[in-house]
């Protein structure tokens, strides 16, 4: 199903025949993605994927939607995306799964292909992942905050048991590095979908901290 130069996309930037998956989200690097899937053509890719332990990439819809309907306008979606590895499966019933996901690489679309049954496939490669970077002391704030929400989340759970609430940040926590931070909270923080992903795109992490300081000051979640 999938062809990989090498190991990893890490060493060897190519991957080819990767399934895709276009949404109307973003997904991030080390962000969580729980996803319902009914159709036969995304139930037929993850069953593929987690059998053979593979990734599929997301991307984010840019026309059409993401259940398929007769006369919709076509499917077309963002040049960058972001793999996302299968780590809960489950099948309530058939012909219905509920999966959870995690973000790992950045790649970038080169080619893409409709294919009979309505899968797009594409040869993708890599974006660089964000450098680790520590978080300077004038956006120190941003940081705190995240803390500040992800232990009150934590809190709610334990109260209201382990099921009762999914965490929409997932461990291991990085209160310390830009990049982490700043995802979280593209994540957590209304905005359009446009922005959202120019914001997934950007190579500079302590940029897309300092936007991201911009927009909670704006909602009023930081002074």
């Amino acid at each position: 199903m999938i062809a990989m130069q090498g190991s990893s996309m890490t060493t060897q930037p190519l991957l080819h025949s990767l399934p895709l998956f276009p949404l109307g989200t973003v997904l991030f690097p080390d962000g969580v993605l729980p996803l319902r899937i009914f159709e036969v053509r995304y139930l037929d890719m993850i069953g593929k994927c987690r059998k053979a332990d593979a990734p599929f990439g997301v991307v984010s819809l840019t026309s059409g939607s993401e259940v398929r309907k007769a006369g919709a306008e076509a499917e077309s979606f963002a040049a960058v995306g972001t793999l996302a590895v299968i780590r809960q499966f489950d099948s309530p019933q058939s012909g219905l799964l509920q999966i959870e996901c995690v973000g790992t690489q950045r790649f970038r679309v080169r080619a893409a292909e409709l294919q009979k049954y309505g899968l797009w496939v594409a040869e993708v490669e890599a974006v660089a992942e964000d450098t680790a970077l520590g978080i300077p002391g004038d956006l120190q704030h941003t940081a705190t905050a995240l803390r500040r929400l992800v232990d009150t989340l934590e809190e709610r759970r334990r109260a209201q048991g382990a099921e009762a609430l999914r965490l929409p940040v997932g461990a291991p926590y990085r209160f310390d590095d830009c990049g982490w931070v700043a995802n979280r909270w593209c994540e957590l923080v209304p905005m359009q979908l446009e922005l959202r992903q120019r914001l997934m795109e950007l190579d500079s992490p302590l940029m897309r901290l300092e936007l991201v300081s911009d927009l909670l000051a704006r909602a009023g979640i930081t002074e």
